[in-house]
């Protein structure tokens, strides 16, 4: 059995709007790319509807199998942001009122002149048990239980609340990515590249087929962690 060298991670999209095709998902490409700045490698990314059974199914299923679930959407304050009380479900731990989340929508509110309303207040319920991720534009924060981090959906704000997250997980070596261009097509090369890839199973060698001005061609990437180990297998990529 090999040796794990690198963490891993979900990224679970929650909102109808996304399966809706009406809002773009954003915020996976953005977190995938932060993470793997840092030597963790996205394993699945996921999108489930605003369905308390599905989001409970994917988050218990999802946890268990990688290092770190990073969610996006469904803390806002509309009945259908459902993902806090979801999440305190799947833990099996109560959701209340955070008094420090509250004292942080107290004061933004009041700044901007606006009602704390009890929909707004909803913002503040996080499973018992949890700690708070910072929001440092509309305050309303996410948090982290256990390995999972709950995130806003909105692009502005999930970006906001990764940049604070990264700042506090253990720094690892970054993943190295390396393209090698071949103009020739998928069908061509296969052989080799299984060969090749069969010898160094560790490394992540993705083949993506391209037609650029009457040119068919393919895009070889190689990622892994070592740079030596990389310019092995690009050494062996450019002779096929």
């Amino acid at each position: 059995m090999s040796k794990k060298t690198s963490l891993n991670a979900a990224i679970l999209i929650i909102g109808n709007e996304i399966l809706s095709g009406r809002t773009k998902d954003l915020n996976s490409s953005f977190l995938a790319q932060k993470l793997l700045s840092i030597g963790i490698f996205v394993g699945e990314i996921r999108v489930v509807s605003d369905k308390k059974s599905e989001i409970i199914a994917a988050l218990n299923t999802l946890r268990k199998r990688y290092d770190y679930v990073f969610s996006s959407g469904g803390i806002g304050p509309t009945h259908d942001d459902i993902t806090s009380e979801c999440v305190a479900e799947a833990f099996g731990v109560p959701l209340h009122i955070n008094n420090e989340a509250k004292k942080l929508l107290i004061s933004y509110y009041a700044k901007e002149n606006i009602e704390l309303n009890q929909a707004r207040l909803r913002m503040a319920r996080i499973p018992t048990g949890a700690f708070l991720i910072e929001n440092p534009i509309s305050k309303a924060p996410g948090f982290q239980i256990s390995n999972v981090f709950v995130l806003a959906g909105v692009p502005k704000i999930f970006q906001a609340m990764v940049e604070e997250i990264l700042q506090k997980l253990a720094p690892k070596k970054a993943i190295v990515s390396r393209t090698v261009t071949k103009n020739k097509p998928e069908g061509e090369i296969a052989e080799k590249l299984a060969k090749i890839a069969s010898r160094f199973p560790e490394v992540s060698i993705g083949s993506y087929p391209f037609e650029t001005k009457g040119i068919i061609g393919t895009n070889l990437v190689v990622t892994h962690q070592d740079e030596k180990t990389i310019l092995k297998v690009v050494f062996q990529l450019s002779k096929i």
